[in-house]
C-alpha cells in the first residue's frame, strides 16, 4: 500500500504540472523558446520525434560521451535507469548490460546494434563491447521495453543501438593519448572528410592496453575500421563500412570470500587465457522514391574467431570457435498522410545466416577432444504502422513472424561419447500495440503493450554430449505506461510503470546443470528520471530504478530473480565554463544488493550494495583538449559479479580507486 500511495502521489504531481503547462506551452512554443530533443531511429526504424515514441527512450550524445570519465561504453550506461552493469574481470571484456532485469541471462535479452548491424552472439559469450571505441561513437539511443516487433530475438528487456560517426564534407583530424592506472595506456586517431564532391570517407586506428586490477587480467587490443558515404544523385546513395579488431586478455576467475579477504588482486587461474580476432563489412543503400518512400538495404558479413586457454591440475584444455555470420535487412519506409492524418508505415525482413565451428583439444595429451558444426538461420518479417488519430495522439502497431531453424553435428573422438547429430525449427510471432499523446509541445504520456520472444541459443541447446530438446522458446507479455514532461524548456522528468510476465524463461539450473525453462517469472518496477540544465553552466541529473522480479511458479515460486537489484540510483552534476574551457563533471553511482548468480532457490547470502563516486575534469583551448579523472573516489571495496557453483559462493573483485589522465588534439 505505501509504494501504491507513493505512485499516486507521483502521478498527482505530474497531472498538476501538465495543467499548468497546457496554459503557458503554447505562447512558448510559437516563440521557439522550448528545446526540441533530438529526434531516435532506433525505436522506430526510421528518424521519429522522442515524444511520440509510446517507450522510455533515452539518447547520450557524443558530447555526453566527452564530458564523462567512461572507458568504455557499458561505462556510459551505468548512469542510466533500468540499466545493471557487471564487469566480471575490472578490464572492460567481459562487461553485462542488464537492461530491467534479467539476471544472468541478461545478454540473451537485450539486443545490442552497432549502426542498425545486430552484434548479439549466438552462444553464450555475450556481446563483446570492446569493439567500437569510445571516440568513433556519435551517440548511443537506448530503447526500454521489448522491441521484438522491430528487431526480434534478445529484444526482451530492451534495444541499445550504437550509432558510429559518419564523415561529411567538413575535414577532421584527432589524435588522442591516454595514460591510467594499472598500467592503463591508449592511443587512437582518426581522419575525416570530402574526397570529392559526394564522396565522404573517414578512417580511425585504436590501440588500448592495461596490466589488469587483478592478476591474469591484463587486455591488450587493436581497432581500426573506417565508413565510405557516396551520395550518387538526390534520391540514391551508399554507405560501406567496416573494421578489424584484435585482442588478448587474462581471465583470473573467481575468489572465495576468505580468499578475497587474504588478496583480492589474487587469481585462482593465472594461465587462463584468450584470444579474439573479429571483423566484419556492411554495404547500404537508400533509394528516395519521394511520395512513394525509401527503400534502405543493409548487407553485412562477420567473422569472429575465438581461442581460449584453461589449465588445471595435470590438464590444459583449449577450445577454438569461429563464428561467420552474414545478414540481409531491407525494409520499406513510407511517410505520407490518410485522409489528412500523418501516418508512417515500415515493413521489411531481417535474415541472418550463421555458421559456428568449435574444436576442443586437450594439450598435455596433444588430442582432439572434439568438434561441433552449429548452423542457426533466422528469418524475420515485420510491418509497423505509426498513425496520427488526432495531430498529437499517435496509434503504434506492429507485427513480426520469426522462424529460426538450428543445425548440429557434433563428435567426440576419444570415443568417450558417441557422434551427435541433431535439428530443430521453431516459430513465433510477437505484436505492439501503443499510444502516445503529446502536449505542450514536446511532453507526452504513453501506454503500450508488447508480446516479445527470445530463442535458446546454441550453448543451451547442447549440454554436453546431448541435445537439449525439451528446452523450450521463451515468450513474454509486457505492459507499460509512462509520462515525459517538460516543466521549463531547460527542466524535464519522466516516470515509467512497468510489468513484464515471462513464460518459460530460460536460466541454468545448478540442481540439474543444465540450462531449463521456468515456467512463470515476473519483472514489474518504475524508472524515474529528472535532468535540469541551469543557466547553461550547470547540468544535473538524477535517477532511481525500483524492480522486483520474482519466481511465480515452482519450483522457485516466490523467489527473486537472482542478480536483479530492488534498488538502484545515479545522481550527476556538470559545471560548464565557470572558468572558459573548464568542464567539471563528477557521478554518484548506487545498486542495492542481490542474491548470487544461479541462487534461484534463495539459500545464500546476498551479494552486498555498494556505492561508488567518479569525478573529472577537462580543459579545452584551441582545439586541445587535457582531462583527469578519478573513478571510485572513496576507494570502495565491492563486486558487481558473484555466482553460486559447486564449491560454494565466489566473487568477481570490482578494481578499487584508479585515475586516468589524458590529451587530445583535433583539427
Amino acid at each position: 500500500m505505501k509504494r501504491l500511495f507513493c505512485l499516486i502521489l507521483l502521478l498527482t504531481f505530474f497531472s498538476a504540472e501538465i495543467t499548468s503547462a497546457q496554459q503557458k506551452t503554447d505562447k512558448d512554443i510559437k516563440n521557439g523558446t522550448y528545446n526540441m530533443e533530438d529526434v531516435v531511429v532506433t525505436a522506430t526504424r526510421t528518424r521519429e520525434d522522442t515524444s511520440k515514441i509510446p517507450a522510455n527512450v533515452t539518447v547520450i550524445d557524443a558530447e555526453d560521451i566527452k564530458n564523462s570519465n567512461a572507458r568504455t561504453v557499458p561505462d556510459l550506461l551505468r548512469s542510466e535507469e533500468g540499466i545493471v552493469v557487471r564487469d566480471l574481470f575490472g578490464n572492460g571484456k567481459r562487461e553485462e548490460v542488464d537492461l530491467r532485469g534479467f539476471g544472468e541471462s541478461a545478454s540473451a535479452n537485450t539486443a545490442v546494434l552497432i549502426d542498425g548491424r545486430r552484434v548479439n552472439e549466438i552462444d553464450l559469450s555475450g556481446t563483446d563491447w570492446t569493439q567500437i571505441p569510445l571516440d568513433q561513437i556519435e551517440r548511443i539511443e537506448i530503447v526500454r521495453g521489448a522491441g521484438t516487433v522491430l528487431y526480434g530475438d534478445n529484444a526482451v528487456g530492451g534495444v541499445i543501438n550504437i550509432i558510429t560517426k559518419t564523415p561529411d564534407k567538413k575535414f577532421h583530424a584527432r589524435a588522442k593519448t591516454l595514460y591510467g592506472s594499472y598500467g592503463k595506456n591508449r592511443y587512437s586517431a582518426s581522419i575525416s572528410g570530402s574526397i570529392i564532391d559526394g564522396l565522404y570517407a573517414s578512417l580511425f586506428a585504436d590501440r588500448d592496453s592495461t596490466n589488469g586490477y587483478r592478476k591474469n587480467s591484463e587486455f591488450r587490443a587493436r581497432d581500426i575500421g573506417g565508413k565510405l558515404v557516396y551520395d550518387a544523385t538526390d534520391f540514391l546513395s551508399f554507405n560501406l563500412s567496416g573494421s578489424y579488431h584484435s585482442d588478448r586478455y587474462g581471465m583470473p576467475g573467481a575468489l572465495t570470500r576468505l580468499e578475497m579477504h587474504d588478496d583480492r588482486k589474487d587469481s585462482d587461474s593465472p594461465d587462463d587465457g584468450a584470444r579474439t580476432r573479429d571483423r566484419y563489412i556492411k554495404f547500404g543503400t537508400l533509394i528516395d522514391m519521394g511520395d512513394f518512400g525509401r527503400i534502405v538495404t543493409d548487407i553485412s558479413y562477420r567473422d569472429r574467431n575465438s581461442n581460449s586457454f584453461w589449465t588445471g591440475r595435470g590438464w590444459s584444455l583449449v577450445q577454438k570457435s569461429d563464428t561467420k555470420t552474414f545478414g540481409l535487412n531491407p525494409r520499406y519506409i513510407w511517410k505520407d498522410s490518410i485522409s489528412g492524418h500523418s501516418n508512417t508505415l515500415i515493413a521489411g525482413t531481417d535474415i541472418y545466416w550463421t555458421k559456428q565451428d568449435v574444436d576442443t583439444f586437450t594439450m598435455s595429451s596433444m588430442t582432439r577432444n572434439g568438434y561441433g558444426n552449429i548452423d542457426r538461420n533466422s528469418y524475420g518479417l515485420y510491418c509497423s504502422d505509426e498513425f496520427s488519430i488526432l495531430d498529437n495522439l499517435i496509434l503504434s502497431l506492429g507485427i513480426r513472424h520469426e522462424r529460426v531453424k538450428y543445425k548440429l553435428k557434433k563428435k567426440d573422438l576419444t570415443g568417450s561419447l558417441s557422434p551427435l547429430t541433431a535439428s530443430r525449427t521453431d516459430r513465433k510471432r510477437a505484436y505492439r500495440v501503443g499510444l502516445a499523446y503529446v502536449y505542450s509541445g514536446k511532453s507526452s504520456i504513453f501506454v503500450r503493450f508488447n508480446r516479445s520472444l527470445r530463442f535458446p541459443l546454441t550453448d543451451e541447446l547442447v549440454m554436453y554430449d546431448r541435445f537439449n530438446s525439451g528446452l523450450k522458446s521463451q515468450i513474454g507479455k509486457h505492459y507499460e505506461i509512462g509520462i515525459r514532461h517538460y516543466f521549463t524548456p531547460d527542466i524535464r522528468a519522466n516516470l515509467t510503470m512497468f510489468r513484464a510476465d515471462i513464460k518459460n524463461e530460460i536460466f541454468y539450473n545448478p540442481l540439474t546443470y543444465e540450462n531449463t525453462n521456468h515456467p512463470k517469472t515476473r519483472h514489474e518496477g518504475i524508472e524515474i528520471g529528472v535532468r535540469a540544465d541551469l543557466l547553461k553552466k550547470f547540468l544535473v541529473f538524477a535517477n532511481y530504478t525500483y524492480e522486483r522480479a520474482k519466481f511465480r511458479a515452482r519450483p522457485f515460486k516466490n523467489n527473486f530473480v537472482p542478480a536483479v537489484p530492488r534498488h538502484r540510483g545515479n545522481l550527476g552534476i556538470q559545471i560548464h565554463n565557470l572558468i572558459p574551457g573548464l568542464i567539471f563533471s563528477a557521478n554518484y553511482h548506487w545498486v542495492g544488493s542481490t542474491y548470487l548468480i544461479s541462487d534461484q532457490a534463495n539459500r545464500y547470502n546476498k551479494l552486498r550494495r555498494y556505492h561508488t563516486a567518479d569525478a573529472r575534469l577537462s580543459y579545452n583551448y584551441k582545439g586541445i583538449r587535457a582531462f583527469v579523472g578519478v573513478d571510485n573516489i572513496t576507494d570502495r571495496r565491492y563486486s558487481e559479479y558473484a555466482v553460486v557453483g559447486g564449491s560454494g559462493a565466489s566473487y568477481y573483485p570490482a578494481p578499487e580507486r584508479r585515475w586516468t589522465a589524458g590529451i587530445e588534439f583535433g583539427l
